[in-house]
């Protein structure tokens, strides 16, 4: 599940195949991964790479990528490829599939520098919904250890 709201916050709740959560209030950006009891708490002032601008709400796509039309993964949808205009080192571009009548944002495949590739599909999409700023809020559960990235 994913819930958005800008500027910068932001819940990404996996539950299979482990319990995984990336959440940020705007000021903090902590992930969780239950198997292993560990947070990371990362201030979202620090986030430099483009995906971490975009998820921070402070990305622009004709500033940092490159777009292409590309054929798509997902059936009914229109692609774009962007390339990243600086070099990542997490990924090599990322493909946006999206709906043609409404723009909503489909699936999202990005590949990596060995040819990995892990891809997205989104569906059950609901925009506008008045998400409350507490749907963004992380409560560290009891017995996970904290880790403190300060992103330099």
């Amino acid at each position: 599940m994913v819930a958005i709201k800008k500027p910068g916050k932001m819940r990404w709740t996996y539950t299979k195949p482990e319990r995984k959560e990336l959440v940020s209030d705007g000021v903090k950006l902590y992930w969780y991964e239950a198997e292993i009891k560990q947070v990371i708490e990362r201030d979202v002032a620090t986030l430099t790479s483009t995906p971490d601008l975009f998820l921070s709400g402070r990305g622009d796509i004709a500033r940092d990528f490159t777009a292409s039309y590309i054929d798509t993964p997902v059936q009914g949808t229109v692609a774009l490829k962007l390339v990243p205009r600086k070099n990542e080192p997490e990924y090599e571009y990322l493909v946006v599939a999206l709906d043609p009548g409404t723009l909503q944002i489909r699936g999202l495949m990005s590949r990596d520098h060995q040819g990995g590739e892990s891809t997205f599909t989104f569906g059950n999409i609901r925009e506008n919904r008045g998400l409350s700023d507490k749907d963004f809020v992380f409560r560290v559960p009891s017995g996970v250890k904290v880790v403190t990235d300060t992103g330099r």
